[in-house]
């Protein structure tokens, strides 16, 4: 057996790492929190703030996903989703991990504390907290309201971007939060519907494992009536004009037809496309905010 097939080459044990992070769940977290830069400020953000406060909230976020991946290792084994990530196929340790989490989550955080300012800092540690202890070791295993209370943590970055170019939290900060709040909920409930036997084969208790489907089904109905008017609270609050309300209308009447559907006429295949839909639709959602931002620059001067 050739010395390459025991030890991995180092360009291996990068990718392996980086699959830690979840990279993809990352990068709508730092997608997210750009847009709260920008959405903080008429101008241009601050070139080093932008780059410091989007390398640090990046790092300290793949820190969490790497906590969460230490401390899920056994439920990820058992879940077809998930049993491809490095701890379960033993491709890190469990303490190779956790030194990884420490040194990015703590590199990140020094970048915020010392180039950014500390309330983004601060900030950014409690999101940490929230996911990879308080989500993932307390709530996820205990109660099918863990998306839901979990939540906060998740709508966070647009706040943490709001005050690394401001230095505080403002109301329209918070219009942000509540927008991914909201999403949160039938976003990840629908990936529950048809991963349900996966997630009552890990002892998981989400809801349409605890509540059954029909149950689960018009909660995802409910939260997105309540998506939907969050997501007019921009306009509402002048935080934005109507090119914003007109893009938030339209993709919020797609979720709310998806959502009906799976209420009324649910199949596996509907609520992966609503699954899928659900990403695309927060991107989109802030990226109009951020073209309606700029739009309103343009119109005032």
């Amino acid at each position: 057996m050739s010395s390459s097939a025991v030890h991995p080459s180092l360009s291996v044990r990068i990718q392996q790492f980086y699959a830690l992070t979840k990279p993809r769940v990352v990068s709508l977290i730092v997608f997210t929190a750009v847009i709260g830069m920008f959405l903080a400020t008429p101008g241009m953000v601050p070139v080093p703030v932008l780059f410091a406060a989007t390398l640090g909230i990046a790092l300290v976020a793949g820190a969490a996903a790497a906590m969460n991946c230490l401390v899920e290792q056994k439920i990820d084994a058992l879940m077809t989703r998930t049993q491809a990530r490095p701890l379960p196929r033993g491709q890190l340790t469990s303490l190779e991990t956790l030194v990884f989490a420490g040194v990015v989550g703590g590199i990140g955080l020094a970048l915020l504390y010392h180039w950014v300012n500390t309330l983004t800092m601060w900030l950014t540690l409690a999101t940490f907290v929230g996911y990879a202890i308080i989500y993932t070791v307390i709530l996820k295993p205990m109660t099918p309201q863990n998306i839901v209370i979990g939540g906060a943590s998740g709508a966070m970055p647009p706040v943490l971007g709001w005050a690394a170019v401001t230095g505080e939290v403002t109301a329209q900060a918070l219009t942000l939060f509540l927008i991914i709040f909201a999403w949160t909920p039938p976003h990840f409930w629908a990936l529950a519907l048809y991963r349900k036997h996966e997630y009552a084969k890990a002892g998981v208790p989400m809801l349409p494992v605890t509540h059954g489907d029909k149950f689960t089904r018009l909660h995802v109905l409910l939260y997105t009536i309540i998506l939907l008017a969050c997501s007019t609270l921009p306009f509402v609050t002048r935080m934005s004009g109507l090119p914003y309300l007109v893009s938030a209308l339209v993709l919020g009447a797609v979720f709310m037809f998806y959502a009906v559907k799976i209420y009324t006429d649910y199949s596996d295949a509907l609520a992966r496309r609503t699954f899928r839909y659900s990403i695309l639709y927060l991107t989109l959602i802030f990226a109009a905010l951020l073209v309606d931002h700029y739009l309103q620059a343009l119109i005032s001067v």
